[in-house]
């Protein structure tokens, strides 16, 4: 049975229907109405088959899928958006950079790992977030302590308590009194220690200016923990495969060293900050909820799986970064179980969605045993000019809304006017047809050079309102996508 947690994150995928995922989807990204429609239904059968009746639960294999389409006509991002829409575990990862197993390099089991240290970092932020008041308060207390050292307690005086003895009176009484009226009715005197009235007193006034920032520029000692030399080394230079858990053992056997540095109640706040938030949090219930969501909820998006494909080795001998790498994929996409170091994952319901352009080669070109394992197959369409007007208009976060955000940083305005956007589009369409057609992607190196003078004298006192129109990007731009040597070094 999936945990609390993962059931509180399968619960939200109840409210959203396969029609409400594609239009989520089409607040970001323009078009592939295709693609769309495939990932829905795959995100909502994850719920669906959590209502399905227990004994025929498990044999429901989720929708493993390939996208097929040029670079820059959003793959990556459906996928990771639909991952952020579902709060799901999720890792981008190139089918190009494995090898075989027992070649140098990096083994496929290792995105599953990956996966789970995503899905680690996921939970672990929840969890930071649902004690972040809590950790800050705690916080507070510890650098008043710093600030102002609790007094120590006074030593009796035992001169003064031997002749109170050998005279028979009462030794001499330097607190203050508070009487007090007990249930059986009688007086008690309270006594109250003055020092500690004082202490109390400006500790208050402290929290006071504490709260209000006026002592961030103080300086404290704190206590830091402080690594080995070679665990150092190991993470500066990228300990080989597998040698991540022998490394986290030893950490585990060292004893732990701690080390005092002197910095400001600024730096403090965010080192006592780190040390409280591993108090509050549980890193073993964080772990059981991240394997949970891991094998329920999680996606891993293989991209160029295309590299991978291919005719056999004409010398006979086997590929170890193609056939080999494929051989290898088909026990993690079918199910299997990953030793991590955080224990074992089964991979039987990840949602693998693997993607890439095919140019050279075909879906076909892949081993039979992986094309099984990838049943979906979605065509993405190239983008067109008119395309490129919607991507610059329509999305949450659309390149002039963000050109328009980083000049506004400097006090100034940019206006994309109609004409002005739609000749960009035409000659970002124009540069993709005459050179290698980089999708949406070639937006950016046009914008980016239509832009690059305006952003470069920002912050001008005279310059308020910038205007972006057909005339302005034709001449700033006409030079570069009539010369042909310079349209390809620069757009």
């Amino acid at each position: 049975m999936p945990s609390t947690r993962t059931q509180q994150a399968l619960a939200r995928l109840a409210d959203l229907t396969p029609r409400q995922i594609a239009a989520e989807l089409d607040r970001y990204i323009v078009g592939q109405a295709e693609a769309k429609k495939a990932v829905a239904i795959a995100l909502r059968n994850r719920w669906r088959r959590q209502r399905a009746p227990e004994s025929i639960r498990e044999e429901i294999s989720p929708n493993n899928i390939i996208l097929i389409g040029p670079t820059g006509v959003g793959k990556t991002e459906i996928a990771r958006r639909l991952a952020k829409l579902a709060g799901a575990p999720f890792i981008k990862v190139e089918a190009s950079k494995f090898t075989e197993v027992g070649y140098v390099g990096r083994d496929v089991e290792s995105m599953v790992r990956d996966l789970v240290e995503s899905a680690i970092d996921m939970v672990r932020s929840e969890r930071e977030s649902e004690v972040e008041d809590l950790a800050h308060e705690r916080v507070d207390e510890r650098l008043l302590d710093l600030l102002l050292p609790p007094p120590a307690p006074d030593k009796p005086d035992l001169a003064a308590q031997a002749v109170a003895r050998e005279s028979q009176t009462p030794a001499p009484d330097d607190g203050l009194g508070v009487f007090l009226v007990s249930g059986s009715g009688s007086v008690v005197k309270e006594t109250v220690d003055p020092a500690q009235e004082r202490y109390k007193r400006t500790r208050d006034k402290l929290r006071q200016l504490l709260l209000d920032g006026k002592l961030e520029d103080r300086e404290v000692e704190v206590e830091v923990p402080q690594n080995a030399p070679m665990f150092d080394v190991l993470a500066s230079q990228g300990a080989p495969e597998g040698m991540d858990n022998i490394s986290d053992m030893l950490k585990e056997m060292m004893p732990k060293r701690k080390k005092k540095r002197t910095v400001k109640v600024s730096e403090a706040r965010r080192i006592l900050f780190e040390q409280e938030l591993e108090k509050l949090i549980d890193l073993d219930d964080v772990t059981a909820d991240a394997l949970d969501r891991v094998e329920k909820l999680g996606i891993i998006f293989l991209d160029e799986i295309d590299k991978i494909a291919g005719e056999r080795s004409k010398m006979g001998g086997p590929d170890v970064s193609r056939e080999g790498v494929q051989r290898d994929l088909l026990p993690i996409v079918e199910g299997s179980n990953v030793q991590t170091k955080y224990g074992m994952v089964k991979t039987d319901h990840v949602l693998f969605i693997a993607a890439g352009a095919f140019h050279v080669s075909k879906p076909s070109d892949l081993i039979p045993e992986l094309q099984g394992r990838f049943p979906i197959r979605v065509e993405l369409k190239p983008l067109t000019e008119q395309d490129f007007v919607r991507i610059m208009t329509e999305p949450e976060n659309a390149l002039t809304k963000q050109y328009a955000a980083l000049v506004t940083a400097d006090g100034a305005t940019l206006e994309f006017k109609t004409d002005g956007i739609a000749e960009i589009a035409r000659i970002a369409a124009l540069v993709n047809e005459r050179m290698e057609n980089i999708g949406a992607r070639r937006l950016h190196t046009v914008m980016t050079t239509l832009l690059e003078d305006v952003l470069f004298d920002l912050p001008d006192p005279g310059t308020t309102t910038i205007v972006v129109d057909g005339d302005r990007v034709r001449d700033r731009l006409k030079a570069i996508v009539e010369d042909e040597d310079l349209r390809k070094y620069i757009l």
